[in-house]
């Protein structure tokens, strides 16, 4: 095999669809998004990435190929550790890890908090991060928190075969908060440039702090924008992406690795932070497009062709797929992977993307179905604080004529027949759980689901 590439995916946090000035933001939001953008135009714009409504749900799906809803992680663990991923699944960094990859993870991972799940046990060499989200360095200001009653937050850090340690003396705080990503940098760059200097190839799984709240700038960016702290906030992102971009230049490596620039989930709703879907309507813990559509670029200079925007469906799981076919390792085929391999797509050999439809789950309610650029939904959510309506009759929406989702249906058509190709993802996937059992929420780290059709 010619010589591998590196990956670096690096995941943003609570990212609208109107944030980037690539995206129709940018100095509408107050910050010039520069280095992005010019990112954007080095390689492959996704318009329609769709990804899960929460943090935890996307990030199990990216790790492991499959909906989360299979994997028990369709929504976030509250009060506690309970949850993640059990020790049964496969992630990139097994996968990567078992192919001669040096692995690594900066920052939150949120889809385990106990031994059996953290990203040291699941392929990662090492791991620096929360042991679950960043508004937990709020706390200490609650007036009615009690830190020896109700616990502290503190960042962690573990290598692979020797344990994750709590670092006592970094209590999750807002000056940590502020400064965390500077950690994750420096620690990153050493990474990269161990492994490079070994020649060994390496997956670097860098997930910035950004934009979850609170927006915390640093002091060389308080200031620095239009939009106050949000707004300063969203220009040290685009520095610190910028940052990374640089070193790998500086180590002459930018051309054989494989650079993704993705968000997690819709934008913030709160006011503490609330972000714009821009072009959509809708916030993260919704099955609106704004909850479920997030920015998506794609660099891999010689491969990925430069300066190429598309439209075409591309979900979370297909990045599993896809990446490892890149670096010529196979997806799993003892298991239920929903990810498709879009390789081809990607780097322009074929016009159009190998998915046409996926489903949109939030929590374990089942919202809608995309086929195309159609929406079928059966409940409806447009942000997190709105009350969740069940609709009597499934709600048909073409994207492009109604992006804000706005309409029940469209007086001049009867679109019933789109229904038979929401039925047939619903069908399939419920054939899907009869070969292999859904993993229940909250499952011990052992537990293996149960498969074949004698269940």
């Amino acid at each position: 095999m010619a010589e591998r590439p590196n990956i670096v995916f690096f995941h943003v946090d609570n990212l609208g669809m109107g944030e980037l000035g690539c995206y129709g933001g940018g100095i509408l939001r107050g910050a010039d998004t520069e280095r992005i953008d010019r990112f954007a135009s080095e390689g492959l714009k996704l318009s329609h990435y769709v990804v899960e409504p929460q943090c935890t749900p996307t990030r199990s799906a990216l790790m492991t190929g499959r909906y989360p809803i299979r994997s028990g992680n369709h929504t976030i663990a509250l009060g506690g550790n309970a949850g993640g991923l059990v020790a049964w699944e496969q992630t990139l960094g097994d996968i990567l890890s078992e192919a001669g990859y040096a692995t690594a993870c900066y920052g939150k991972w949120h889809i385990g908090a106990e031994d059996g799940r953290w990203p040291t046990d699941h392929g990662f060499d090492e791991w620096y991060g929360p042991a679950r989200t960043y508004d937990e360095c709020l706390w200490p200001d609650d007036p009615h928190y009690d830190p020896e009653r109700d616990g502290y937050s503190y960042m962690y850090e573990g290598r692979k075969g020797e344990g994750v340690r709590t670092l006592s003396d970094q209590q999750l705080n807002r000056d940590i908060k502020q400064n965390v990503d500077l950690e994750y940098t420096r620690r990153a760059f050493d990474f990269i440039k161990r492994n490079t200097e070994a020649d060994r190839p390496f997956f670097l799984y860098y997930n910035h702090s950004l934009m979850h709240f609170p927006m915390i700038p640093r002091e060389e960016f308080k200031g620095k924008s239009d939009n106050g702290d949000w707004g300063d906030c969203l220009l040290m992102l685009d520095h610190d992406f910028g940052e990374l971009l640089d070193y790998l230049d500086e180590l002459g490596i930018a051309g054989n690795t494989i650079v993704v620039f993705a968000g997690d989930n819709g934008a913030e709703d709160h006011m503490i932070g609330r972000g714009t879907a821009g072009f959509f309507d809708g916030s993260y813990f919704s099955s609106a497009e704004g909850g479920i559509r997030t920015p998506c670029l794609i660099r891999w200079p010689g491969k990925v062709a430069t300066g190429r925007e598309s439209d075409e469906m591309v979900h979370v799981t297909d990045m599993f797929t896809t990446l490892l076919g890149w670096v010529g390792c196979d997806a799993p085929q003892d298991r239920v992977i929903d990810g498709l391999d879009q390789g081809s797509f990607f780097l322009g050999e074929q016009g159009n993307s190998n998915r046409e439809a996926c489903i949109v789950w939030l929590n374990e309610e089942l919202h809608a179905v995309k086929w195309n650029h159609f929406k079928i939904s059966f409940k409806r959510q447009q942000h997190f604080h709105d009350p969740e309506l069940p609709l009597g009759f499934a709600r048909i929406i073409h994207l492009k004529e109604d992006p804000k989702e706005r309409e029940p249906v469209n007086q001049q058509y009867v679109r019933w027949w789109v229904m038979q190709h929401a039925q047939r993802a619903i069908r399939e996937f419920e054939e899907s759980t009869k070969r292999e059992a859904l993993i229940p929420p909250g499952s011990p780290v052992g537990f293996v689901p149960e498969t074949g059709e004698s269940r």
